[in-house]
């Protein structure tokens, strides 16, 4: 893959965790840059953050809301490529399921028609791990791959994030073979994201290290997850931008499933007195269930109980020759950024 001639790129939700490691890619491959976010007010602070692992001074930043057709028609004018990274990802799951869907389905709708409508050569769309995995009860082996799908009726098995999720890239499918056009489609499935932390606000699915080491939780319930570092998601969104013959893929982003007692081990093994507070005893399903009654970020994940969900990135590595560092590895990056930053 070439060095860009200058080419811009449009980044959606540039204040996120993915997009600015995106961002810092795109900018070392020669790219420029041009950002939306929400609110211009908050570009000073962002630019300090992103200034952690690139040089930001070259950004363009655009005022742009998914839940508004304003401004989208101008931000990718001009762009020969479009990463839609924004999407929302909550702590705590809305009381209604179309404030995640409707943000998530068409939002995804207004970047990538504006992008068509500007003659954007290729959109890579950040999904999820959670569009494919879910829905199923669970399963042990073999893993999931790009040919499944979440069945987001499911309820006992999904929460909004997982059929927002869902819905969206069904949704953004079916507009692509009916109205793409020339333009090139493909999407990206990070499995929960670790990696450096760059300040406080940082992605959700960084908690799980946040939680073990500040010994927010009296014990380690019987959850997992397909763990990958924010780099490697960065490193495939470029990838899934610049391979020729590739359009309508779809991408698992993800290394190995773990689970939490294992990621608790490998925090006391390695990291000392800073993982003092790391709980070691396991919780049993049943306390969790309780602990759900009173604490809604638990009741909202208690389907995640003993399920464990592994991913194969045989794909990825095959066609875009992507090869993920390791969970250790991603794993201690987290936890140390999250003390060097005085976050625990």
């Amino acid at each position: 893959m070439s060095q860009s001639s200058g080419e811009t790129v449009l980044v959606t939700g540039g204040s996120g965790y993915i997009a600015g490691f995106v961002i810092a890619a795109l900018i070392a491959k020669g790219y420029k840059v041009r950002a939306t976010i929400r609110d211009l007010a908050k570009v000073p602070q962002l630019r300090t953050t992103l200034s952690k692992i690139t040089d930001p001074s070259g950004i363009e930043f655009i005022a742009a809301d998914l839940n508004s057709d304003a401004n989208w028609a101008q931000a990718v004018v001009g762009c020969t490529y479009v990463q839609h990274v924004a999407s929302p990802l909550p702590t705590v799951n809305p009381k209604n399921d179309d404030d995640l869907v409707r943000p998530a389905r068409d939002g995804a709708l207004r970047v990538i028609r504006a992008a068509r409508d500007a003659g954007v050569k290729r959109v890579v769309m950040t999904a999820s791990v959670a569009c494919m995995v879910y829905g199923h009860g669970g399963r042990a082996s073999p893993p999931f791959t790009e040919v499944d799908w979440t069945d987001e009726t499911n309820l006992s098995d999904t929460s909004a994030y997982e059929r927002s999720k869902t819905i969206a890239e069904r949704a953004v499918r079916a507009w692509f073979a009916k109205e793409g056009g020339t333009l090139e489609f493909v999407t990206i499935h990070p499995g929960l994201v670790f990696g450096p932390v760059l300040g406080s606000d940082f992605s959700a699915s960084i908690e799980a290290v946040k939680k073990l080491l500040e010994g927010s939780v009296p014990g380690i319930p019987r959850m997992g997850w397909p763990l990958v570092d924010v780099r490697d998601v960065a490193d495939m969104h470029i990838s899934a931008m610049l391979t020729p013959g590739i359009s309508g893929e779809r991408f698992i982003a993800a290394s190995d499933f773990w689970w939490m007692k294992d990621l608790a081990a490998l925090l006391k093994r390695r990291l000392g007195p800073a993982a003092r507070k790391v709980p070691t005893m396991s919780l049993p399903d049943f306390l969790v269930r309780l602990a759900g009654r009173f604490d809604p970020v638990v009741r909202d994940r208690l389907f995640e109980l003993g399920q464990q969900r592994p991913v194969s990135h045989e794909k990825a590595t095959r066609m875009l020759g992507w090869v993920p560092r390791s969970v250790e590895e991603s794993a201690i990056t987290t936890a140390q950024s999250l003390i060097a930053e005085k976050l625990v």
